[in-house]
């Protein structure tokens, strides 16, 4: 299987392939989510369906499904490396949530510093991608703050839970910038947070 289920860890952050044992966790953090109709966020009471629905694309290769836990190690979201295409090696890091007490810490920039480390410098990737909701412009200006470059839009790309059609914006990092990319994640990690 390509790749493998690992654990990465940080100062910040552990992410641990997800299990049921991770339910509990994220059923608390997902708790307030739910409002923004073009993500997908599971509500408390579908954690445990979402985890099956992770779980399951796994061992057909083509998802690997992470839990993701704060210093304390309390599960607080997660994320996964998807749309695995192993004769490429392109991976897309997304399907990615926290709890509110996560967000705008340093929790998420870390994951994604060792999200794309390992994708980059162990999987050997030739690319990392992001996809969002075109009209999700938190979640964009989140992805072009990793070093990103929009490669473009799928227009009409998949319908929502609500019947409206998603426009998907599609980001990428190929391996010649990945060297700036670490570079700004680990900087912004150092930098005092106001």
């Amino acid at each position: 299987m390509w790749p493998a289920p690992i654990t990465l860890s940080g100062t910040h952050v552990t992410l641990e392939p997800l299990s049921h044992d991770h339910a509990d966790g994220l059923k608390e953090a997902a708790t307030g989510l739910q409002g923004l109709w073009y993500t997908m966020i599971p509500t408390p009471e579908g954690v445990t369906e979402e985890i099956d629905r992770r779980l399951a694309l796994q061992p057909s290769g083509s998802m690997l499904p992470f839990a993701v836990l704060d210093a304390s190690g309390q599960a607080v979201g997660m994320t996964t490396y998807m749309n695995i295409d192993a004769a490429h090696r392109r991976v897309e890091i997304g399907s990615t949530w926290y709890a509110r007490s996560a967000q705008r810490t340093g929790l998420n920039t870390e994951a994604k510093l060792l999200l794309l480390s390992h994708a980059f410098d162990t999987l050997d990737c030739i690319a990392v991608e992001f996809r969002t909701h075109f009209i999700n412009h938190q979640s964009r200006r989140a992805i072009e703050r990793l070093g990103a470059k929009l490669d473009g839009v799928l227009r009409n790309h998949m319908t929502m839970e609500n019947g409206t059609l998603r426009d998907t914006a599609v980001y990428s990092i190929i391996p010649g910038e990945w060297p700036t990319v670490r570079a700004n994640l680990e900087w912004q990690l150092t930098k005092p947070r106001g």
